[in-house]
This record gives C-alpha cells, sequence and structure tokens, in this order.
C-alpha cells in the first residue's frame, strides 16, 4: 500500500507521545519542581496531539472527522478517537495537579496510563483488523506498536525528566521492540494473500471456470485503488530501508544509552537516542505500509 506521510507521523508521534504519558502516568521519575512537570507534560500531550491532527489530513473531508466518533460499536477508528481524547482529558487533569502541587494523584495516574495503553492498542487494531491485509492480520502488529511506544516513551522520559535513570532498562525495551518488530518482519514475509483465501478465483467469482490470469487491467487510466492499494516497492529498497531502521532505530539509542551508562552523562543525551529511535521508526513505519499487499491487488493480476 502506499505510504501516506500523515499517518507515518501520526502513528509514531502520537505513539511516543501515548507512551511517554502512560510511563507519567505510572510515576516514572522526571525530578522536581513545576517547570520540570509542564516540560515533560507538553512533550507527551504535545507529540499525542500533533499526531491526531496530523492523522486528519488523510481523511478526504478533515472538517468531519468528529462524526467518526459516532461509530465506537464496530470502527477500531471511532474508539482510538474516544480514547485518545479521554486519555488527553485525564492527562491534563493530572498535569495540572502535577505542577499546582507537587503530587502525582496514584489512582489518576493509573487511570492515565490505561487510557493511553488503550490508545496505542486501538491505533493498532486499526490494521491489525484487516483480512484484506495479512500482513497486519496479526497479534505482533499490535505488539509492535506497544513496544515502540514504550521504549520511545521511555527514551524521552529519561531526557527531557534530566533524572538519572537506570540506561540498562531503556536498552532492555528498545532490545525488546526491535526483537518483536523483527519477528513481525519474518512472519509477514511469509504471509500471502491466499493465507486470507483470497486469490484471483475467489475475487471474481470465476474460480469454478478454472485459473484466472489478468488479460487488461480494469480501467487504462490511475485512481485511488492504484495509488493507495496497489504499491509495490523493490526487494533491494525495502532492505536499504530496514538497515536503516534498524541502524537509526536501534544501534544509535543503544550505544548512546550504553555511552551514558559507563560515563556518567548527563541524562538529556538521551534526547539525541530519542530522536534517533524516532527517524529510524519513520523508516519502520514507512515500510509497514509500503510492503503490505491488500486484496484489491488481485483484480490487476497480483498472485
Amino acid at each position: 500500500m502506499h505510504p501516506a506521510v500523515s499517518v507515518i507521523f501520526f502513528t509514531v508521534a502520537s505513539g511516543a507521545g501515548f507512551g511517554l504519558i502512560f510511563l507519567l502516568g505510572l510515576g516514572f521519575p522526571v525530578g522536581d519542581g513545576a517547570l520540570r512537570a509542564f516540560i515533560v507534560s507538553l512533550a507527551g500531550g504535545g507529540l499525542a496531539v500533533a499526531g491526531l491532527l496530523a492523522s486528519t489530513f488523510h481523511l478526504g473531508h478533515p472538517e468531519r472527522a468528529w462524526r467518526a466518533l459516532s461509530q465506537w460499536r464496530s470502527s477500531w477508528l471511532s474508539r482510538e478517537g474516544i480514547a485518545a481524547i479521554v486519555t488527553l482529558c485525564l492527562f491534563g487533569l493530572y498535569a495540572l495537579v502535577w505542577m499546582w502541587s507537587g503530587a502525582r494523584p496514584v489512582l489518576l495516574g493509573v487511570l492515565v496510563a490505561l487510557g493511553a495503553a488503550t490508545t496505542v492498542f486501538t491505533t493498532a487494531m486499526i490494521y491489525a483488523q484487516l483480512r484484506t491485509v495479512p500482513q497486519w492480520k496479526t497479534r505482533l502488529t499490535p505488539a509492535v506498536y506497544m513496544s515502540f511506544a514504550l521504549a520511545s516513551g521511555w527514551l524521552l522520559a529519561s531526557a527531557l525528566g534530566n533524572h538519572a535513570s537506570p540506561e540498562p532498562w531503556g536498552i532492555a525495551l528498545v532490545a525488546l521492540a526491535w526483537a518483536v518488530k523483527w519477528a513481525w518482519w519474518v512472519r509477514g514475509g511469509r504471509a500471502r494473500l491466499s493465507d486470507a483465501g483470497s486469490t484471483p478465483e475467489t475475487a471474481t467469482g470465476l474460480g469454478f471456470i478454472g485459473k484466472v490470469r489478468l488479460l487488461e487491467r480494469p480501467h487504462s487510466g490511475e485512481n485511488y485503488l492504484t495509488r493507495d492499494m496497489v504499491h509495490v516497492i523493490g526487494r533491494k529498497h525495502a532492505r536499504t530501508l530496514r538497515v536503516l531502521a534498524l541502524l537509526l532505530g536501534a544501534g544509535v539509542p543503544v550505544a548512546i544509552l550504553t555511552i551514558t551508562a559507563l560515563t556518567g552523562a548527563p541524562a538529556p543525551v538521551n534526547l539525541l537516542a530519542a530522536l534517533s529511535m524516532l527517524l529510524g521508526l519513520l523508516a519502520e513505519r514507512w515500510l509497514f505500509f509500503a510492503e503490505a499487499q491488500h486484496a484489491v491487488s488481485l483484480y490487476y493480476g497480483k498472485r
């Protein structure tokens, strides 16, 4: 499928933002003072809101985005929107209490953390529910989204909080996230449209005649389907982007965390690790969409 810049930015930015909010809700130590609380809270809430706003640019009519909230019974997109709004409202209240009194209410913090985790899960389920894209239809998809949100959120929290934190935890979270992603890549490389029962024969309903092959495209010009649903990326480019994603998303952050732990460098150095991981996740998320095969491609000769 064709990667949309708005959706890529949305999933990466909101994931990091809600990952940071999750950790703050659970009481991640970031130092004392109203200013420190404001900076860290602004980073988490700002990334989450920026990502959600970016997602509306992928809609044909962004001004009607609010209508999606009414379909919560059947739509993961609607559930995501509701979960995000509730979580951000609770987090806003949590941040105000924190800045005003210096206290971090435990019960409210747990609700904030639960809401953040739920929001990231619902985002992942928008894709994991789709039988038409076999690479996405797996429990590993929510695991990837949630593990990356936690790892990137930890890096941001450790850097912006300017508070000494055990770097081995950060290394473990980054390694775990990419291990889950590697398992997703292995499984995705084996996934085929036929695994979901989709073939040119089932797509056209002509399987009773015999094997179906394309004689001519359904239409001569380009349209939404051919631009967004039938996207092909070369294996060479895919390998290059995977290496880039692993280097920026895993190699550089782990190296920086290791140096910080060994040399006693100040915590803000971890901000470089956070920014590097976010860049790596942009490449990873681009591949997430570019390598996906949608069932509609069967109408265009894909097997």
